[in-house]
């Protein structure tokens, strides 16, 4: 563990985790939100940052490429089909195409959705 996790305790999550532990998660910092930076070709999710600029850079110094890099919200009272915000400045990306904070592309937002949905178990 190295100083940065201990300042932000965040975690990078490439193995499935329970709701509950997300919601622990979310008790550290917001509440009822998680900023979440998703690598959509590693399939792994940074949580547990003040910004999402903290785990976009914690995940390039795992070796994370930045062009992969989504940040969205995760808002744990909401059900869990309408829980991911697609929203976060380090999504404005006009060299990819993306013009806004909104992740613009599709097919993105989908394969997003897939990783969660794989690495987040839902409540019972």
């Amino acid at each position: 563990m190295n100083g940065r996790e201990e300042i932000y305790k965040i975690r990078i999550i490439k193995e499935p985790i329970t709701f509950e532990e997300l919601k622990k998660i979310a008790s550290e910092r917001y509440g009822d939100m998680i900023k979440a930076v998703v690598d959509v070709e590693r399939e792994i999710v940074a949580l547990g940052g003040d910004l999402h600029s903290d785990e976009e850079a914690f995940l390039i110094e795992d070796g994370s490429l930045q062009e992969n890099l989504w940040g969205i919200n995760l808002w744990i009272e909401k059900p869990f089909e309408e829980m991911i915000e697609f929203d976060s400045i380090i999504n404005i990306r006009p060299k990819q195409g993306n013009r806004s904070r909104f992740i613009e592309d599709e097919n993105i937002r989908n394969k997003i959705k897939e990783i969660i949905k794989k690495l987040i178990q839902p409540a019972d």
